[in-house]
């Protein structure tokens, strides 16, 4: 199952762990059987679960107020390092318009289409989730 090598006072000890069962475990230590057992219950690890509330300005409008507007969302977690442009100004289609900070690099989010800078729904230092939304164009 799992092999370790330890050094023990000079001494080096090769376990192999062959089975784990509840609180017992099944292991060899250079080559002679031995059965352990733990006093507590080893538990596995649980992935923790990310769960973020949405502040009340953060509600979604209704789609009539909304039908033109082309969103730019967060292609995965990160914070957001730097807004490249200003509300009203125009973009053009592969312009950079803010940088994100995700993974220990820096990546660029461009314009997928030309328009208009509605609305930034973040700022620099932000951290933000998968999808959401950073700028809306019309």
């Amino acid at each position: 199952m799992k092999n370790f090598k330890f050094k023990i006072r000079g001494t080096q000890y090769i376990v192999d762990i062959q089975n784990i069962n509840k609180n017992e475990i099944q292991m060899e230590v250079n080559g002679t059987p031995y059965i352990v057992t733990v006093e507590k219950e080893i538990k596995k690890n649980k992935t923790p679960t990310i769960v973020r509330k949405r502040l009340p300005n953060e509600i979604k409008k209704p789609v009539s107020e909304n039908i033109s507007l082309k969103t730019i969302k967060a292609p995965l977690p990160g914070n957001i390092f730097k807004i490249n442009v200003k509300e009203g100004v125009s973009v053009k289609k592969g312009e950079t318009l803010l940088i994100m900070e995700a993974m220990k690099m820096e990546n660029n989010i461009i314009a997928e289409f030309d328009g208009f800078v509605k609305n930034i729904k973040v700022k620099e230092g932000d951290a933000v989730l998968q999808n959401d939304i950073l700028i809306e164009l019309n």
